[in-house]
């Protein structure tokens, strides 16, 4: 019994237990991060990379996007400060035929990754992460709200604004959390993070190509 050992042995015991733990939660948080980045691959950058068009506002935080290859803590400090208090706003009605365009195909999109997304919402790992959570649970909630509708034309002005509000959250949501993905990449996979540098959605003149 733990109770009745010398205070000397009980606290090692305590260390050898805290460093265990603290050894399963980054093992744990390292395989979370993994799920993140296959987020990223299949269903999140392409999604951001479709919903960036809509914004009107993207030139005033594509300073805090443009993550370099020679980013420091700070500089990934003082753009997911400023992303996390941004007002995001999105043109997604009626009178534009792109925003039509963009929701039926965004109903196919994640339509098509409903048993992946599915998945990664049954992930108990997920219990760990809050805010990606909060990602995925936005995310299929679109997915939803567009696949119940048999069409996306013609549908009232207050629905578009529905729509548009439910894609409001998910835009805000990914951005915050590509950000917090990206410092990952940097500071564990290099080769990982040059390849999301190159391919950055809110970079005009990204390109993978290196030259």
């Amino acid at each position: 019994d733990i109770a009745f050992l010398p205070i000397e042995v009980l606290f090692v015991v305590l260390l050898v237990e805290n460093a265990i733990s603290n050894r399963e939660k980054k093992l744990m948080m390292e395989k979370l991060n993994m799920v993140i980045g296959v987020f990223f691959s299949e269903v999140g950058t392409e999604l951001m990379g479709a919903i960036v068009e809509f914004d009107p506002d993207t030139v005033e935080i594509r300073h805090e996007l443009m993550v370099k290859t020679s980013w420091s803590r700070k500089n990934f400090q003082n753009a997911k400060e400023k992303v996390k208090t941004f007002d995001y706003t999105l043109h997604i009605n009626s009178e534009n035929p792109e925003s039509i365009k963009f929701l039926e195909h965004t109903k196919k999109f994640l339509v098509s990754r409903r048993k992946f997304l599915l998945a990664l919402l049954e992930n108990p790992n997920l219990l760990e992460h809050e805010t990606f959570t909060d990602l995925l649970w936005a995310v299929f909630h679109l997915m939803e709200e567009l696949e119940k509708r048999e069409t996306i034309t013609n549908l009232p002005i207050t629905d578009y604004q529905h729509l548009n509000g439910d894609t409001v959250r998910v835009y805000s949501l990914l951005i915050q959390e590509w950000l917090q993905y990206m410092e990952h990449l940097e500071e564990h996979y290099p080769y990982l993070f040059s390849l999301a540098v190159r391919t950055n959605p809110f970079d005009p003149d990204s390109q993978v190509m290196i030259k």
